[in-house]
């Protein structure tokens, strides 16, 4: 874990542990390397709940509740399935707070539509939604570490305006 995550995940654990909430996480592209990141921290257990990893369709529609026709029609990289996926890990869990992401970290699997490097990011807060999608430039490496840096920062941006 690089110095730049290790800080932000010290300091929204400091705001988890604040508010009294957990945090879980839903993760597709970045392989469990949030939930890593997290449980590197000495005490998280006191604020981080759980994490899935969810890589298949068949995994966001039985761990995290995605509906298969919303996989179906719009992709498992988009709003709606990092919303579901955020939701999901919300609802499955006893945590206030989640983060979910779902996206093309490369080299293949890109589209014209959808980039390698695009990534959809779901967060759920004291029972409000918010999504946001990024592209990320570089390696696979380079793309899931990003997707990490990114997940954290805006996680605890919201965190502290709750």
């Amino acid at each position: 874990m690089n110095d730049t995550v290790h800080g932000l995940c010290r300091d929204l654990a400091a705001e988890l542990l604040d508010r009294g909430w957990m945090l879980a996480t839903a993760e597709s592209c970045t392989g469990g390397l949030i939930a890593a990141s997290c449980t590197d921290l000495a005490g998280s257990s006191q604020w981080f709940e759980r994490g899935v990893v969810s890589y298949s369709n068949q995994a966001k529609a039985e761990l995290l509740g995605v509906d298969p026709a919303l996989i179906a029609a719009q992709g498992a990289v988009s709003e709606v399935v990092a919303r579901s996926m955020a939701f999901g890990a919300a609802r499955q869990s006893r945590a206030q707070v989640s983060v979910a992401v779902t996206g093309i970290a490369g080299p293949g699997g890109g589209s014209p539509d959808k980039p390698v490097g695009t990534v959809w990011f779901g967060f759920s807060v004291d029972g409000r939604l918010f999504s946001e999608t990024v592209r990320f430039d570089g390696d696979r490496a380079a793309v899931r570490q990003a997707t990490v840096q990114h997940a954290l920062t805006r996680l605890l941006a919201l965190v502290r305006a709750a």
